[in-house]
């Protein structure tokens, strides 16, 4: 018995575009051919195609196929195989999670993880800054900027965001007043805030400086220096 390309495409339940893929990567040998030129597939090329789709249906990758022997995979290297789905169902729970809680607070989809209940009051500098803050600080204190953000994510937070560049001198030094207790606060809950040794690191006040305008930069300055000084009293 033989089969065209596309005979055993739909014999195997694949497509030719497919068989032709694993001729490139050298899974298939290639058939004998018919005197016009068409390609003639067997028995041996039929079996070894439902090998190449049994193991591509237990998730093992295609370069790892071309090493398989006779009887497939050795068990250890099923294992790892198995070990790196596990990993990859992990990722995929935690990301249905994550779509789960921003669509139910309406969260910009770029939300990083834990702050979707507060991201509809945040700015698009404070989310990217958020970014950043996660991908340098440890656990415990992503969980301390959680809590921070939560208590500050309100009026005066919006009042600063919604600063333009130009704004006037009364306006920076009555916001900055309304902030330095919630920013003497976080130091008094968060100690290591006030550490020289844990101080932000430069890529941390770079992005600062890089995000906020010369006002919202000024207001904070203005409101760190008056938190400081209400823990020294």
């Amino acid at each position: 018995m033989a089969w065209s390309t596309r005979q055993l495409a739909e014999l195997t339940g694949t497509t030719v575009n497919t068989i032709r893929h694993y001729h490139r990567l050298g899974l298939l040998e290639e058939p004998e051919r018919r005197n016009n030129g068409y390609k003639r597939y067997g028995t041996p090329e039929l079996v070894r195609l439902l090998r190449i789709r049994r193991l591509v249906e237990l998730g093992v990758p295609l370069a790892r196929i071309g090493a398989a022997g006779p009887d497939g995979l050795d068990p250890e290297a099923l294992r790892q195989v198995d070990a790196e789905l596990a990993a990859a169902i992990g990722r995929m729970v935690r990301s249905r999670s994550d779509i789960a809680a921003i669509l139910s607070a309406g969260a910009p989809a770029d939300t990083p993880a834990g702050f979707e209940a507060v991201a509809s009051r945040l700015s698009t500098a404070d989310r990217s800054l958020i970014h950043v803050y996660i991908q340098l600080y440890d656990e415990e204190r992503v969980a301390d900027l959680r809590r921070m953000v939560e208590a500050a994510a309100g009026p005066i937070s919006a009042d600063i965001n919604a600063l333009t560049s130009d704004s006037d001198e009364a306006t920076r030094e009555n916001l900055a007043e309304k902030f330095a207790p919630i920013l003497t606060r976080h130091l008094i809950d968060c100690p290591w805030l006030s550490d020289p040794a844990a101080r932000p690191q430069q890529t941390f006040l770079e992005a600062v400086a890089g995000l906020y305008n010369s006002a919202q930069l000024d207001v904070l300055g203005r409101a760190a220096v008056l938190a400081q000084e209400q823990l020294n009293v």
